[in-house]
């Protein structure tokens, strides 16, 4: 904006700037605002900002800014009938203030003929994409449950989607595993679509499980009503898409980005014929055409349906579906799955960190052209560094030097970046981004995050000591709000989303937020819940839990075989008892969570829960196997859950505890106990997946009889002591 000014100021007394300027092509209206006119010279003027030479402006973006004037130049023409225009782009540099001109003739005639021909190329397009809308709310409009019957509570959760989307709100709904929430909540929204005119749906899920159960839904409703024009895309981030890892994502890098714009309208054409845009589906899509399966997928998001992808494609402050409705003006409506994860998923999204060892490296091999900057944010690091008197503390802010130098360093390398053609080292690269990250979160720096520092130890033979910066978010909610305002509707659903205040405060929901506790479809002789409370898990007492637990998970285990899983705070503590587990019942087989599983070790460990088999598996509650995940039947007849699952106890979580005590006066319960229990139950929701399956609960330690903790479990539940205990 400063640059456009500074141009305008240049220009003589009669100089229009800011000229709007309105057309029509058949059915098409193209409106927009040119630069600037000059009437004595019959000049247009489009002014481009840039940062450097003009020799580096590619020439695929000057053709789009050239398009962009010449369109201009015809709307201009009409409005003030002329028979000819000089049409002008000036890249100016905002750094050293200099003007680069070039100036065009043209007849009024080329000009329309060039405006005509896009319009036709956009309407070709327009029409069809009309066309689909048409056929896709017509269909919406009397597509039918695909079920002959809703299950107990998934009608009651249906009718609330609706009305949400039809009042505009936002709605938080818990509702229990087993009434089929992924398709009580799709099937209202698509509904809803043709009536409140929304043009997309969003799925957002933490978990590739949720993504899968959206997919499953949506063919059982295709499968319902066979021909539903409705498209829907697997959006994912782009290293579980990009071909080329190894590559900079332009032309003189990548052969996939070299002419991808040239490729895609016929990528885009045949990718828009195909119903469910999975990841292999659009890969090979995209591959016959020659273009990135990842930015074909960027694409395709903006003409499907229903997206269904991470929670952060919305809620991230980048996040780009956020973007694009914002920038297109859509009306959305946003399914929330498992709802319960936002919190802690926001927050780190809303947190930055810089590490000290990492930047160290970097300086000792970077560019010529970085050592200044990157040697005055060492400076100013230094002394950061040396102030700490401990391993961890609380900073007010970052010093000015700090934030100036960090800034200069940003600067520097986006400068390098625009000389270098075959893009910077990885690590560089990763830093800078860390760096504009940190930097954005600065300037939004309040109540809502902290700042701290914690120093690594000393590298062997050295006197250095290296720290790590953060800004740590601790209430998501001012910059979720937004999010939540960008909607049309927003349904939040979890099994977990109890007590209510602590996730309206924490996520900041509307005030007018409509809450749902949906009833049970299980009845409580079908699970027995037992509190063993004679028991600890405190770290304290582990070491003399360990013979009582294994003698328990035994006993429990030779009374009614079956497959169970044992849930732990930690590896430690697992690998604990599952040593004197496996010393005192060796003939009893065991499978076990380790750590930094692959996915293919996860699918492993699940497979050997059948119908037939027999065993007890060890996991880490809040881990992979606690949530999200489906043994019905005998495939799961048991859970011990040998913690009260709170967060551990250090400097991190107790500022924590303070921060939301001073926001919201109840900071234990906010900072351990809510999310705590919140991982307890769902882990035990493992165990109960159907109205006929059957099973037990083993809540150990001695708090979970406290009223507060009995509290928050669910409702249906029977909870009794164990028998003499």
């Amino acid at each position: 904006m400063a640059g456009h000014k500074t141009v305008a100021e240049r220009r003589s007394a009669g100089y229009r700037r800011e000229v709007r300027l309105s057309g029509r092509y058949k059915h098409l209206t193209v409106s927009g605002r040119a630069d600037g006119y000059d009437p004595a010279r019959v000049l247009l003027e489009e002014v481009k900002t840039v940062k450097g030479p003009f020799e580096r402006i590619p020439a695929n973006h000057q053709l789009v800014h050239w398009a962009q004037a010449k369109v201009y130049g015809w709307l201009l023409c009409e409005e003030l009938g002329l028979g000819e225009l000089d049409v002008s782009l000036v890249y100016f540099d905002v750094r050293t203030k200099r003007e680069t001109p070039l100036v065009e003739r043209h007849t009024a005639q080329s000009l329309r003929q060039f405006f005509e021909s896009i319009c036709e190329s956009f309407l070709d397009w327009a029409d069809r994409e009309t066309a689909h809308r048409e056929r896709r709310d017509e269909a919406l409009t009397a597509l039918k449950f695909p079920h002959a019957e809703f299950r107990r509570g998934q009608r009651a959760l249906a009718e609330s989607v609706y009305k949400a989307a039809r009042l505009g709100r936002c709605l938080a709904a818990q509702a229990p595993t087993g009434i089929g929430k992924t398709i009580g909540t799709i099937f209202p929204l698509l509904k809803a679509c043709p009536v409140q005119e929304l043009d997309k749906v969003f799925f957002l899920t933490a978990k590739g499980s949720g993504k899968a159960l959206a997919f499953q839904a949506i063919d059982t409703i295709r499968a319902s009503e066979p021909g539903l024009p409705l498209r829907v895309i697997d959006l994912v981030a782009r290293d579980k898409a990009c071909e080329h890892p190894d590559k900079a994502c332009h032309g003189e890098s990548c052969s996939l980005a070299k002419g991808f714009y040239d490729r895609l309208p016929q990528a885009r054409d045949a990718a828009s014929g195909h119903a469910s845009l999975t990841q292999p589906r659009l890969r090979e899509i995209a591959l016959a055409h020659k273009v990135c399966p990842y930015y074909l997928g960027q694409e395709m998001a903006k003409w499907s349906d229903v997206v269904v992808g991470d929670y952060n494609h919305f809620y991230d402050g980048g996040g780009a579906l956020h973007g694009l409705t914002i920038d297109n003006q859509w009306r959305v409506g946003v399914l929330v799955d498992e709802a319960h994860n936002l919190i802690e998923r926001a927050r780190a999204m809303y947190t930055a960190e810089l590490d000290q060892a990492m930047f160290r490296r970097l300086r000792s091999q970077a560019h010529p052209a970085l050592k200044k900057p990157l040697d005055r944010l060492h400076r100013a690091w230094s002394v950061l560094t040396k102030e700490q008197t401990g391993a961890y503390r609380i900073l007010i802010d970052i010093p000015g030097k700090f934030a100036s130098a960090l800034q200069d360093v940003t600067d520097a390398v986006a400068e390098l970046l625009e000389g270098a053609s075959n893009g910077i080292d990885a690590d560089l690269l990763q830093f800078y981004f860390d760096a504009l990250h940190f930097n954005g979160l600065l300037e939004t720096f309040d109540s809502h995050s902290m700042i701290d520092m914690s120093v690594k130890g000393q590298p062997q033979g050295t006197r250095r000591i290296d720290s790590t910066l953060c800004i740590r978010n601790v209430i998501p909610a001012p910059f979720l709000e937004p999010r939540f305002a960008a909607a049309r509707t927003t349904v939040l659903f979890s099994a977990t989303l109890t007590p209510q205040h602590f996730y309206a405060d924490t996520l900041g929901l509307p005030v007018d937020t409509a809450w749902l506790d949906v009833d049970a479809p299980f009845q409580a002789e079908q699970l027995s819940v037992r509190l063993v409370r004679h028991l600890s898990t405190r770290f304290r007492q582990r070491s003399s839990s360990l013979e009582p637990l294994a003698r328990l998970i035994g006993t429990e285990y030779e009374a009614h075989p079956g497959n169970y899983i044992a849930f732990f705070s930690s590896f430690d503590y697992l690998d604990q008892v599952a040593e004197v587990f496996a010393a005192r019942y060796p003939q009893v087989p065991t499978r076990h969570q380790v750590r930094r599983m692959e996915e293919s070790d996860k699918v492993a460990f699940l497979e050997q829960f059948t119908p037939d088999s027999r065993g007890i598996g060890f996991a880490v509650l809040g881990g992979s196997f606690a949530e999200a995940i489906d043994l019905p039947g005998t495939r799961l007849v048991g859970a011990f859950i040998a913690t009260l699952g709170l967060p551990p106890f250090n400097p991190i979580n107790e500022e924590m505890r303070r921060r939301m005590e001073a926001a919201f006066g109840a900071g234990y319960d906010y900072a351990y106990l809510f999310p705590g229990i919140r991982k307890v139950v769902q882990a035990a929701g493992r165990v109960i997946r159907t109205p006929l399956d059957r099973g037990s609960v083993h809540l150990i330690d001695d708090r979970f009889g406290r009223p507060e903790v009995v509290r928050l479990l669910p409702r249906w539940w029977k909870v009794e002591r164990s028998a003499g205990r």
